[in-house]
């Protein structure tokens, strides 16, 4: 069974930072692409960012360029979202997902994924 666990989330001022882990059990981690996705409330799922199963290549939405970095551990089966500048706005539920196909990566994918973990809610407000 395909369980994703994030932890991470909190209460954070403006400007600070966090850092979001998501633990994968059930697949061989290694071999898949992942991705990092959020919900703000009364809006819609937000495609964040991607890696690649080996970590070498990553993508992001323009919203979150320049402020978050993606970053995945194979031998510990965890991936990373490390969050600076945080702004109201990023305000959300955020959760990391699986991609469908094992070791198949595109940096023009979005919504790419079947399992979904059950998120950890970020807040930045003073």
């Amino acid at each position: 069974e395909v369980q994703l666990v994030e932890s991470g989330g909190g209460l954070v001022q403006p400007g600070g930072s966090l850092r979001l882990s998501c633990a994968a059990s059930g697949f061989t981690f290694r071999n898949y692409a992942m991705n990092w996705v959020r919900q703000a409330p009364g809006k819609g799922f937000e495609w964040l960012s991607s890696i690649n199963s080996g970590a070498g290549s990553t993508s992001y939405a323009d919203s979150v360029k320049g402020r978050f970095t993606i970053s995945r551990d194979n031998a510990k089966n965890t991936l990373y979202l490390q969050m600076k500048s945080l702004k109201p706005e990023d305000t959300a539920m955020y959760y990391c997902a699986k991609g469908r196909r094992p070791d198949y990566y595109s940096k023009y994918a979005r919504f790419d994924y079947d399992y979904r973990g059950q998120g950890t809610q970020v807040t930045v407000s003073s």
